[in-house]
């Protein structure tokens, strides 16, 4: 992350931004909730006022005048008390719904407002964690622990009012061992938020390596290894597990403490409360409302004592998510902007590197607007860099990139990716239809257009043989296409997209004869009066490009024409020459 102060800030700070952000437009609903679970929590301590006289008025006469009437009180009791709890559970467990969606939603928006560097440091699992299993954890606090808060607060008050209500000295002696666990459950607290951390943070390594195990599972075939992935996995789910052991064992902690602190208040109640009622101080009605109440007291006291430890939990979640959401994009539209028009593309002594590790070293060439420039050499040398530059996925450390008069970092974000389509090596297609992954290109192009530049693109004559025809899904990546049909899909997707300048990143690299010849003519039509950019492994594919730039270390060694630079017998021929003999030799 790059932004880790939010990390350093109190717990309270980030949940006031929570209920700012999130949380208080559904204050109606929850002042609802709290209304109602005030009601639950209340119907436990009228439960314990009405012992008292059952026991001293009615069972000490000896008669059952009057039982009737209290047991419809208590038993009414009871049914107000479960209709208050499950209503204010349906507000507050829908709110919570909601918070979570409306973050979640949040999150995923602001991620793809960062910059390419930002995810190539974060895993795409380690994301999906925060953007699922951190804001679930949430959840399960913005549910339970307001519930409990709630109910249990008021149930305590109410049963305590009772306890001081029949006798203080008797309550002093049922909290005579709280003060000695005030320590040991802040200590338990701590030690919570740690391990919830280091829980969450192996979360987010177990996610990314089953993602990672997921889309790699043919090379794991192929390479038969299972066994391999298999153990990493094991090592991952340990690395899980022990945290969230000890979080848990913290959590176990809270009401077993709770219950020892019960253990010696009901003693000392039974002592000193016996000899009262000896003494004839205090009645046998006194003593079971006092007692009822004692014994209910504690069981609210043990889940406030768990739900500290959830907030604990959810803090380190918390915590987390507001990393993601303090971590800013660094390569953002100028304002004002400067308008965009079509013209040559000019590197002009450019260098950038990721981190100390330099890839363009002064790297300076013009592809002139309308014709094809084609970049060749090894691998390494700074190829793909120029497109990402160009597109300002990566920011140009200095040097000047220009589409026309306007510097690249002086146009707006959006109309510059607007006006530039790319068909790359890896396709990236989603889980959708044929059509639709084509409309990506224009989302607001009729069907008529998708149609056109479908079979522009060579893709109606596959799509065709398909029941659903342009209707078909095309699966997780694309993966019920071939490759050649793939590229085809993604080809019609710029072409739709009609962008004035193009690049192409060896798109029939992979490719078999037959599907680089329909791609190859599929691309030789999406060039048509656009300026193209290409960066070729295979020189053969680039003959009839307008001007070759060869790249060496981030920087051009050699421009000219296929002849022209087999001519001079430079790298380009050498280049050339290599890969006629590996091809003579295969």
């Amino acid at each position: 992350m790059t932004d880790t102060s939010v990390s350093k800030g109190p717990d309270v700070r980030l949940w006031r931004r929570l209920w700012s952000e999130h949380i208080r437009r559904f204050w109606p609903l929850l002042v609802l909730a709290v209304v109602l679970m005030s009601v639950e929590g209340a119907a436990i301590g009228a439960f314990a006022w009405a012992v008292q006289p059952l026991f001293d008025t009615l069972f000490s006469a000896g008669s059952m005048d009057g039982v009737v009437w209290v047991a419809l009180l208590i038993g009414g009791l009871f049914v107000l008390r479960a209709t208050a709890g499950f209503l204010q559970r349906i507000l507050v467990v829908g709110v919570g719904m909601r918070v979570v969606a409306s973050l979640q939603t949040r999150l995923l928006s602001h991620l793809l407002t960062l910059d390419l560097a930002f995810f190539q440091t974060n895993p795409p699992g380690a994301l999906i964690e925060r953007v699922r299993g951190d804001t679930t954890a949430l959840q399960n606090v913005s549910s339970n622990a307001l519930m409990s808060l709630g109910r249990d607060a008021i149930t305590l008050i109410s049963l305590l009012a009772v306890m001081l209500y029949t006798d203080w000295r008797w309550t002093l002696f049922a909290m005579l061992g709280v003060p000695v666990l005030i320590l040991p459950l802040l200590a338990v607290q701590a030690f919570i938020k740690r391990t919830s951390r280091m829980a969450r943070a192996a979360a987010a390594d177990l996610s990314t390596r089953l993602d990672e195990i997921f889309h790699g599972v043919q090379t794991i075939k192929l390479n038969r290894l299972e066994t391999t992935e298999q153990n990493r996995f094991h090592a991952a789910v340990q690395a899980f597990l022990r945290p969230s052991m000890r979080t848990r064992i913290g959590s176990a902690a809270n009401p077993a403490m709770i219950d020892i602190v019960a253990a010696l208040g009901f003693v000392a109640v039974l002592y000193v409360g016996g000899q009262d009622i000896i003494a004839g101080e205090k009645t046998l009605g006194e003593f079971m409302s006092f007692f009822t109440a004692l014994g209910l007291l504690f069981e609210p006291l043990r889940r406030l004592s768990g739900i500290a430890a959830q907030v604990q939990a959810a803090g380190a979640s918390l915590e987390r998510l507001y990393d993601v959401l303090e971590t800013h994009p660094t390569i953002l539209s100028p304002d004002p902007a400067e308008p965009l028009e079509p013209g040559d593309i000019v590197f002009e002594d450019v260098h950038f590197g990721y981190g100390d590790a330099p890839v363009l070293n002064g790297l300076s060439f013009t592809a002139k607007a309308g014709q094809t420039t084609a970049l060749v050499g090894a691998s390494g040398a700074g190829k793909t860099t120029v497109f990402a530059a160009l597109t300002r996925l990566v920011e140009a450390q200095s040097g000047q990139i220009r589409i026309g008069a306007v510097p690249v970092s002086q146009a707006d974000l959006a109309i510059l990716r607007s006006t530039i389509a790319v068909v790359g090596q890896e396709t990236a297609l989603f889980d959708e239809s044929i059509r639709a992954n084509i409309r990506m290109g224009a989302l607001d192009a009729t069907d008529a257009a998708v149609e056109d530049a479908a079979r522009d693109a060579e893709v109606m004559d596959f799509a065709q043989a398909f029941p659903q025809g342009l209707d078909t899904v095309v699966g997780p990546r694309g993966s019920a296409l071939s490759g050649g049909q793939r590229q085809r899909v993604v080809i019609a997707r710029a072409m739709l997209k009609a962008a004035p300048i193009l690049l192409l990143d060896e798109p029939t690299s992979a490719l078999d004869a037959q599907s680089e010849r329909l791609v190859g003519a599929a691309l030789d039509r999406l060039s048509e009066g656009r300026t193209t950019l290409v960066i070729a492994h295979r020189l053969s594919t680039i003959r009839d490009a307008d001007k070759i730039v060869v790249m060496d270390h981030g920087r051009v060694v050699e421009e000219g024409t296929h002849d022209g630079l087999l001519a001079e017998g430079g790298t380009y021929a050498r280049l050339h020459a290599m890969q006629i003999t590996g091809a003579e030799v295969s």
